[in-house]
């Protein structure tokens, strides 16, 4: 297989109509035929069902905000909307899917709430089962209230984390049928503003982002009960940096070796070696990603290549990817995609 169907979550308050689709020809090195995949207020976050049959997107609709789920058309990509879960007040700015393609969850910035919704056979979405608003606060300027920048399933699937920047904690809940009800709470350094997990594919560490502080936490995760412990801190922007700089993404390679974190403000992409034995990470270089303000990025399914977004730029990047040294390289620049958020792949 040497293309890829990608899809771009963005805002809607200038250029964009939606969410976008876009291919990677990994035979060309090149990304080629963005086009609008689904007209949607503010698709700022997308995340797609394993079996490639379902796209979940954060949506506004009017005063409301919630998700919508769409059907994906194996052949073409294309999207065909089914329906819409919404609420009064702002949209969330976070979706993700269990592996079974049975439970979507959203995480609110704005609202302080975090929601589970069971789906159909089809994708569709029935009304949330579970709602959580949550308190709190922080030092920083920012932290006047809770703000839920995630909520995703750890890799067994027993447990749901919810990360809350406005209160510097990561909170696990068990799920059961929907339904959660918190297990564990670990607070973060005051005022570091957590946004974003990702997990360790084989081992017991998790990774997560700080958008406030900049820097990478290395967890060590217990899943007997969902309990987590700090293991490391290490900044994703250079010591002599001082202007302003928020976290934004950070993913991990499918063979554990590589996390990669995204920096708004310095403009690049930090990778890092990860110790397989303690879950640490050592700094390997910066990478720019040649424009504005990268909010997301994503390795594509052979995990050859990565793809940036610049969202002040409204451009698109790729990079190839070295997968014995994590290095990247540029190979395209100033792709014009508008407005651009989130970023997923179709699975392989």
């Amino acid at each position: 297989m040497t293309k890829f169907i990608g899809y771009v979550g963005t805002y809607t308050k200038e250029e964009s109509k939606g969410v976008y689709q876009f291919t990677l020809d990994t035979e060309k090195k090149e990304i080629t035929d963005v086009k609008l995949a689904a007209e949607l207020d503010n698709p700022t976050y997308v995340t797609v069902s394993d079996n490639n049959k379902n796209l979940y997107a954060v949506a506004k609709e009017g005063e409301n905000g919630g998700v919508t789920a769409f059907s994906i058309n194996s052949g073409t990509g294309e999207l065909a909307k089914l329906n819409s879960q919404t609420s009064a007040g702002a949209p969330p700015c976070h979706v993700s899917v269990n592996h079974h393609k049975s439970n979507v969850l959203t995480a609110n910035y704005h609202t302080t709430k975090i929601e589970s919704y069971l789906t159909n056979e089809d994708g569709s979405l029935n009304p949330a089962t579970s709602v959580i608003e949550h308190n709190g606060s922080g030092p920083h300027e920012r932290q006047e209230k809770p703000h839920m920048h995630y909520a995703g399933f750890t890799p067994d699937e027993k447990y749901v984390i919810a990360i809350d920047l406005g209160s510097d904690r990561v909170i696990t809940y068990t799920v059961n049928n929907g339904n959660l009800n918190e297990a564990q709470v670990f607070t973060t350094k005051p005022g570091s503003g957590p946004r974003h997990i990702t997990f360790h594919p084989i081992k017991k560490f998790a990774y997560v982002m700080t958008e406030l502080s900049s820097e990478v936490l290395v967890l060590h995760y217990d899943d007997k009960d969902g309990k987590f412990t700090e293991q490391q801190y290490i900044s994703t922007i250079p010591q002599d940096f001082k202007e302003t700089n928020d976290g934004s993404a950070i993913h991990i390679s499918s063979d554990g070796q590589y996390v990669y974190a995204g920096n708004r403000g310095h403009n690049s992409i930090g990778v890092f070696k990860v110790d397989q034995d303690s879950g640490q990470l050592t700094f390997i270089e910066w990478t720019s990603t040649e424009g504005n303000w990268p909010r997301d990025f994503v390795l594509d399914p052979s995990e050859e290549f990565l793809v940036a977004t610049n969202q002040k730029s409204n451009t698109m990047t790729l990079f190839s990817r070295d997968k014995f040294t994590g290095k990247l390289a540029l190979i395209q620049s100033g792709v014009k995609v508008p407005e651009p958020v989130c970023m997923k792949f179709l699975k392989m």
